[in-house]
C-alpha cells in the first residue's frame, strides 16, 4: 500500500506527515542536577539521590559534563548553539515523577535550529530540518508486571539527563524515519554523547503521524510514544497511517492523542489524549538561573569533535573511490568504520581497487555470515588484518574469487590466516600454462562435436568449456587465463 510517500485510499491518494522526538540518553557518570549515579542496571532504587526523590529543600545544581555533551551533539547536528538557554518546569503527574514536575527546557533550547542529511536505499538524499534540541530530567519507571494488583516504582533513573532532538515534520516515509533515526544514533555515538542502546531504553523515540492530501495543511496528528527499535518504528509508522486513512475515508475525523505500539500485534492503541504545551504550565525554574555560556568554551569544544560520519564518508569516497552506497554502509555503525579503517591498515598494497575489494567482502561476506549466526561485529573470528590478509591472497592471484570464499569458511572456523590456510588445504591458484593447455585440450578432445558447434558460430558454448577446465581442475585454475588460453585454442 506504501509507494514510499503516499498510501492509497479510495479516494485517492494520503501524503505521510511524519515528526520524531527522539529522547537520548546523555553519556555522564551522573544525573542532571543530582550527584547519583547514572549507569545502567543497578539494583531498584539504589542510585537515588534526595534531589531526584523531590524531597523539599533540595536545591538542583546542573552537571556541566551534559552540557557540554548537548553542545557537542548540537554541533554534530549542524544546529546553532545558543549562548544563553533557560530551564523550566514541566507540570504532570505520574507516579514515577516524584517532584511532580520536570525540569526541561520549552521557549529557550540550549541547541536551536540544525538539519541532518540522510541517505535513502534509492541512493537518494534528504535533508530533515530539526527544530531543537533541549536538556530535561527523565522520569522513573513503573514496573507493573510483577504483582498481580501491584505496581512498583524504580527511580533509579530518575533525574537522568537527557537530549530531546526533535525534527521539523519533513519526514515522509518509514523509510526515511528509520534512516533519520540510524543516522542520529550514529552521530551521537560517534560523539560519545549517547551509547544509543534503544533495547536498553537509552534511545527512545515518539513518533508524531498524520496524513493530507497532497498540498493541503497538515492533518491532526496522533503522537505515539517511546518506540524502543527501528524494527518497531517502521511497523508503527505503517499500521498508524494505514488506521488515519481509513478512518478519513470513512468520513471520520482523527483524535489528536498518545498511543502507544504493541510491538506483538504490530498496532498502535490509546494512551491518552494529546497534551497541548499550555497543559504542561512552563514557568521558568526558579531554583535555576538561566545557563550562560562562554562563546571562547563553546567553540573549544566544537575543535574537539572527532570525524563524523558524513566526513568519513565522503573521505572514504574521494580516497578509495568507493561509491556512496557503500561509503554510507560503512560508517553506518561505530564498530563498522572501525573495522574498515584497521583493515585498511593492512593492506598490501592500499590501492582504490583492493580498498573497494575490501568494502566488498565487508558488506558481502562478514555481513552476511554475521546475519546467518545473529552475531555483532565486535564477535567476528575473523580480524580486520586477517581479512585484508585474504584481499592480498586475492590481489596477488594466489586465489581466485571462488576459492576465496572456501578460505573464508575455513578463517571463519579456525580463526587461521589465509596464507597459512591455503597452503594447508592446498588451495593456491593454478597459473601454469603448460598445466592449463593440457586440461583444456583434453576437455576439448571429449567434446569434438561441441567444438564443431562453437566454431560454427555457436559462440555461446564458450561459458561450458570454461566451465568444464575449471570444474577439471576444481576452480584452482587462474579464470583469466583459463580464458585466453581457451579462446586461442578454439580459434586455432
Amino acid at each position: 500500500m506504501d509507494n514510499k510517500y503516499f498510501y492509497e485510499g479510495s479516494s485517492g491518494p494520503w501524503e505521510l506527515v511524519i515528526g520524531l522526538e527522539v529522547h537520548a540518553q546523555v553519556t555522564a557518570q551522573s544525573k542532571l542536577f543530582s550527584g547519583a549515579a547514572a549507569a545502567f542496571g543497578a539494583e531498584p532504587n539504589t542510585q537515588v539521590s534526595f534531589v531526584d526523590a523531590g524531597m523539599p529543600g533540595m536545591l538542583p545544581v546542573i552537571n556541566e559534563v551534559c552540557v557540554r555533551q548537548a553542545v557537542k551533539t548540537g554541533f554534530g547536528l549542524n544546529a546553532e548553539i545558543n549562548l544563553v538557554s533557560v530551564f523550566d518546569r514541566k507540570n504532570y503527574f505520574y507516579a514515577d515523577l516524584p517532584a511532580g514536575y520536570q525540569i526541561s527546557q520549552f521557549t529557550r533550547p540550549i541547541v536551536g535550529k540544525g538539519y541532518l542529511d540522510i541517505e535513502l536505499e534509492d541512493g537518494t538524499t534528504r535533508r530533515i530540518g530539526i527544530t531543537r534540541l533541549h536538556l530535561e530530567q527523565d522520569a522513573g519507571k513503573s514496573i507493573h508486571d510483577q504483582h498481580p494488583d501491584k505496581s512498583y516504582i524504580d527511580l533509579n533513573r530518575a533525574g537522568v539527563a537527557l537530549m530531546e532532538i526533535v525534527s521539523e515534520p519533513d519526514i515522509r516515509s518509514a523509510e526515511e524515519a528509520a534512516a533519520y533515526v540510524r543516522k542520529l544514533r550514529a552521530i551521537v555515538r560517534c560523539l560519545g554523547t549517547c551509547d544509543g542502546n534503544m533495547d536498553q531504553g537509552s534511545m527512545r523515540v515518539d513518533v508524531n503521524v498524520s496524513v493530507r492530501k497532497a498540498g493541503a495543511s497538515f492533518g491532526t496528528r496522533a503522537e505515539i510514544k517511546n518506540v524502543n527499535s527501528i524494527k518497531f518504528l517502521a511497523q508503527a509508522i505503517h499500521y498508524e497511517a494505514e488506521r488515519q486513512v481509513a478512518l478519513l475515508e470513512e468520513g471520520q475525523e482523527i483524535v489528536q492523542e498518545t498511543r502507544l505500539f504493541d510491538s506483538s500485534r504490530g498496532t498502535t492503541r490509546p494512551m491518552r489524549n494529546k497534551e497541548q504545551a499550555h497543559d504542561y504550565r512552563y514557568f521558568p525554574d526558579p531554583d535555576l538561573p538561566p545557563l550562560v555560556l562562554e562563546a571562547e568554551w563553546v567553540e573549544e569544544i566544537r575543535k574537539t569533535l572527532p570525524e563524523l560520519p558524513d566526513a568519513k564518508k565522503t573521505r572514504f569516497m574521494k580516497d578509495y573511490e568507493l561509491s556512496a552506497y557503500d561509503a554510507a554502509v560503512l560508517v553506518s555503525e561505530m564498530e563498522t568504520a572501525s573495522y574498515f579503517e584497521e583493515a585498511l591498515k593492512c593492506l598490501d598494497p592500499l590501492t582504490p581497487k583492493t580498498a573497494k575489494l575490501l568494502a566488498n567482502w565487508l558488506i558481502g561476506e562478514v555481513f552476511g555470515a554475521l546475519n546467518r549466526e545473529n552475531k555483532a561485529l565486535e564477535a567476528c573470528p575473523i580480524s580486520p588484518a586477517h581479512l585484508s590478509g585474504l584481499i592480498t591472497e586475492i590481489q596477488k592471484e594466489v586465489i581466485s574469487g571462488k576459492i576465496a570464499k572456501e578460505v573464508f569458511s575455513l578463517m571463519w572456523e579456525t580463526g587461521k590466516e589465509a596464507e597459512i590456510l591455503i597452503k594447508e588445504h592446498g588451495l593456491q591458484q593454478v597459473s601454469d600454462d603448460g598445466a592449463i593447455i593440457a586440461i583444456i585440450d583434453k576437455v576439448l578432445a571429449e567434446n569434438g562435436s561441441m567444438v564443431e558447434e562453437y566454431r560454427g558460430g555457436k559462440e555461446k558454448l564458450f561459458g561450458f568449456f570454461v566451465g568444464q577446465v575449471m570444474k577439471a581442475m576444481a576452480g584452482k585454475a587462474n579464470p583469466e587465463l583459463v580464458n585466453t588460453l581457451l579462446k586461442q585454442r578454439l580459434d586455432s
